[in-house]
């Protein structure tokens, strides 16, 4: 148990994904990030399984055989892909579908992306490392195709060509759509 730990776990990758959302306008969503993680199912189960190197729902997980913190926090995050899946009213083969995402969501899951990377490998961060997590993943994801192709696309662009730029493509496409 690390009460303080946790807690600055929390605020450090809170305050990278608004630092980051902002940079591409995304105001609203920077502030509101991930604040299900200061519910009590979301915090108490992040103190009880702290790491500091990994989220604390793989522990969870790994104890229980599922993570009810991590079954709260997707239903309640729009930038997670997990929450954009609905029952299918077309396919008779299978149920549950994935659904496509908002572009501004998918930026938020980016944004996401980097901060775990940022906070979970400390001071040997590098762009190309949220790719490659993403990567070792992408074929058993239920993600719709056309979320993924922009995840991946943006995931590629971080790793070539940096923050700085990534960013400035991402704000230039947001340009003059509606972005909170």
């Amino acid at each position: 148990m690390d009460f303080f730990g946790h807690l600055g776990t929390v605020l450090e990758h809170k305050w990278l994904v608004m630092k980051y959302c902002f940079k591409v306008g995304l105001f609203k969503q920077g502030i509101l990030h991930d604040l299900s993680k200061f519910s009590p199912t979301e915090f108490l189960v992040g103190v009880k399984y702290y790491q500091g190197d990994r989220s604390p729902n793989n522990a969870e997980r790994e104890e229980k055989g599922y993570s009810a913190s991590w079954l709260h926090h997707k239903g309640r995050n729009k930038h997670h892909y997990e929450y954009w899946t609905d029952y299918s009213v077309s396919s008779k083969s299978v149920a549950i579908v994935p659904v496509k995402m908002p572009a501004k969501y998918v930026v938020e899951m980016l944004m996401d992306r980097i901060a775990a990377s940022r906070v979970y490998h400390k001071g040997h961060y590098k762009d190309d490392m949220p790719l490659k997590y993403f990567a070792r993943s992408m074929d058993r994801v239920m993600m719709h195709e056309d979320t993924k192709r922009l995840l991946y696309k943006l995931l590629k662009m971080l790793s070539i060509k940096g923050e700085a730029e990534t960013f400035r493509y991402i704000k230039m496409k947001l340009k003059g759509k509606h972005r909170a």
